[in-house]
């Protein structure tokens, strides 16, 4: 539930970037600019968040961080301009970043390896499904009452999942488990794991450049190709909820195939059905390819956290997991802001799907390399995890 509202927080704002260049007449690229805030945050917190749940426990990193969204994220309803507006979304950033990595840190100690891979992407499927929840608020919320109502919802898990975490959510880091991960970012960048690190780093940012690109940009892109919000609304809804359903097909192929190989595949899916996109094909395909861009995205980026959770020994598996998302975080970063540039250029929505589609193409080569050079993780679900 936590990562549904962590969806929902990040794909809010692709949702309302029209009514906030209406109200405060702000062009595209500065659209962009604000978009990137949020990433920027998330950046610094999954890095930092990630770390710090090897050193006082995943409980306490989790629910500091939704204390950290939910606040700053319905503080943004109030924000008087885009200046104060910005600086609130990237602090919720921060919350929004460490989240995921410290809830997929305590989810992969509570499961067996063997089922890591399946319950990584079954709980990133909250993502979306978040996302989902944004694009069927805003269809009848922002035309009635405008932007603003939409960031009050964020209060939600502050008021009402809070204070059940507390009381339900499991310790699991040990005194033992502080101590070992005490060499943090230096053990993660030594020898034994440097290039395996750099390696899913690198990855993650071209598969969020892809799945945060088209999430901040889509009912925008699509709205400038001539449909209405409502529709455009409608093809953001359609993404999402493929990336729900890519949650369980990649949960399966994941337990079935291993994380890495089925991720090559997932991305591939999404390269080539945004490329499509050139071919000006008709709506219902249209639909259909924002479906299968859904499933690609999201179902590879869940992949590539629960190949890392499984990856790393336990006391460095947060640090580990904030580093990936943490350097990832620069495609996200750059999604909101490239796009920006590439529509106040005057280039249109395909130069959009040129640059997401190349960077899931860019993941698949990336990952194919991962699952051919580095045998010995034999991906998140299937295989021993390295020796410590």
């Amino acid at each position: 539930m936590f990562v549904v509202f962590d969806g929902y927080d990040l794909i809010v704002y692709g949702n309302v970037i029209s009514s906030l260049q209406d109200e405060w007449g702000i062009s595209s690229s500065t659209a962009g600019t604000l978009g990137s805030l949020a990433f920027v945050g998330m950046m610094i917190g999954a890095v930092l968040a990630g770390r710090l749940s090897d050193a006082i426990g995943r409980k306490q990193a989790v629910i500091g961080c939704v204390v950290v969204l939910s606040v700053f994220t319905a503080l943004c309803a109030i924000a008087p301009g885009p200046a104060v507006f910005g600086i609130l979304r990237l602090i919720a950033g921060i919350g929004l970043g460490g989240l995921v990595p410290t809830s997929n840190a305590l989810a992969a100690e509570l499961v067996p390896n063997k089922w890591r891979a399946a319950v990584a992407t079954m709980m990133m499927s909250g993502v979306p499904i978040g996302g989902s929840i944004a694009a069927l608020v805003g269809i009848p919320v922002i035309p009635h009452w405008g932007w603003r109502p939409m960031f009050l919802f964020a209060i939600i898990p502050l008021v009402v999942l809070v204070p059940l975490a507390l009381r339900t959510l499991p310790s699991t880091t040990t005194k033992a488990d502080q101590k070992a991960g005490a060499s943090g970012f230096k053990a993660l960048l030594g020898p034994q794991f440097r290039l395996i690190s750099i390696m899913f780093a690198a990855v993650t940012i071209v598969t969020l450049l892809a799945w945060y690109g088209l999430g901040t940009w889509l009912p925008k892109l699509m709205q400038g190709e001539g449909t209405d919000l409502g529709s455009a609304l409608t093809f953001a809804l359609a993404l999402n909820l493929g990336a729900v359903a890519g949650s369980f097909i990649t949960a399966w192929g994941g337990v079935r195939y291993g994380s890495v190989p089925t991720s090559v595949i997932a991305a591939a899916i999404a390269g080539v059905s945004l490329l499509a996109l050139l071919l000006d094909p008709p709506v219902a395909v249209v639909y259909l390819i924002f479906v299968l861009a859904g499933v690609g995205t999201h179902g590879t980026q869940a992949l590539i956290i629960a190949a890392v959770a499984s990856y790393y020994p336990d006391h460095l598996r947060g640090t580990a997991l904030g580093w990936a998302l943490g350097v990832g975080r620069i495609g996200a970063v750059a999604a909101p802001q490239v796009g920006g540039w590439l529509l106040a250029a005057g280039l249109g929505a395909d130069s959009n799907f040129i640059l997401f589609g190349i960077s899931a193409l860019v993941s698949s080569l990336l990952l194919t390399v991962i699952w051919k050079k580095f045998p010995t993780s034999h991906d998140a679900a299937r295989g021993p995890v390295m020796a410590h």
